[in-house]
């Protein structure tokens, strides 16, 4: 892990990479605290739709695995018996992470979503949870996904979303953008981490878009559904 050499810098990638190095201690708990501990109900949904009509003994990529809570989600499956390997450029992340790797099949690496090391259709599948709307190129994200995953193989995408019904989406942007980076704030002790956060989803594509760009990508068969009220969506699709 600590070998790997980081991508070279880009001005999105390197604010991304610098703030979320600053909050990795605090991640995990914030994650939980934030999301009322929905967090893990994303997770284990998102193994659900991986591993549907899918190999239990193939190679699984965790993109953007952060602290490996969606790589742990995996690998402790009962009837998953293959690899999980755990890619982040963030290295704090990583190591902010690493005491949950021991006695699981994870293989943590420091690296760029947009330049994978990894050949051709060499993974069975791949997941990201809350990492896509972090790359400093969506379109181009989702190309190097395509290019590593074997025909035939499901990629699911975990991503934040805004309600759409009333009173509720009132209710939960007033929380998005007050409540949350204040907590945020307080707890983390990054002035400006968990402001990104609710600005970075109302810019995210809506799911029907991101759908368009995972299927001009080369997916096929993309689907998704919206949990917790509309506040989360998960997106599956197959490497056509």
């Amino acid at each position: 892990m600590a070998g790997m050499p980081l991508p070279p810098p880009d001005t999105k990638a390197t604010e991304v990479r610098r703030m979320f190095g600053a909050i990795a201690p605090r991640y995990d708990l914030l994650n939980h605290l934030l999301s009322l501990n929905r967090d893990r109900v994303w997770r284990r949904r998102a193994v659900d739709r991986l591993l549907e009509d899918t190999p239990r003994a193939g190679v699984y990529l965790d993109a953007c695995a952060g602290t490996f809570d969606l790589s742990v989600e995996l690998a402790d499956r009962t009837t998953f018996t293959g690899v999980v390997l755990s890619f982040d450029f963030a290295y704090p992340m990583l190591a902010a992470g690493r005491a949950k790797i021991p006695g699981r099949n994870i293989q943590p690496a420091c690296a760029d979503a947009l330049r994978l090391p990894l050949r051709d259709g060499s993974v069975d599948g791949a997941m990201v949870a809350f990492g896509v709307r972090n790359l400093a190129d969506v379109d181009r994200g989702l190309r190097e996904l395509a290019r590593v995953i074997r025909r035939g193989g499901r990629l699911v995408i975990l991503e934040f979303m805004t309600p759409h019904w009333q009173p509720f989406r009132a209710l939960y942007l007033l929380y998005f953008r007050r409540v949350l980076p204040l907590i945020g704030r307080l707890i983390s002790r990054h002035g400006s981490a968990y402001s990104y956060l609710p600005e970075s989803v109302l810019r995210f594509p809506e799911p029907p878009e991101l759908a368009r760009l995972m299927a001009a990508a080369g997916f096929e068969d993309v689907q998704w559904e919206v949990m917790t009220g509309g506040i989360v969506a998960a997106h599956r699709a197959r490497r056509s």
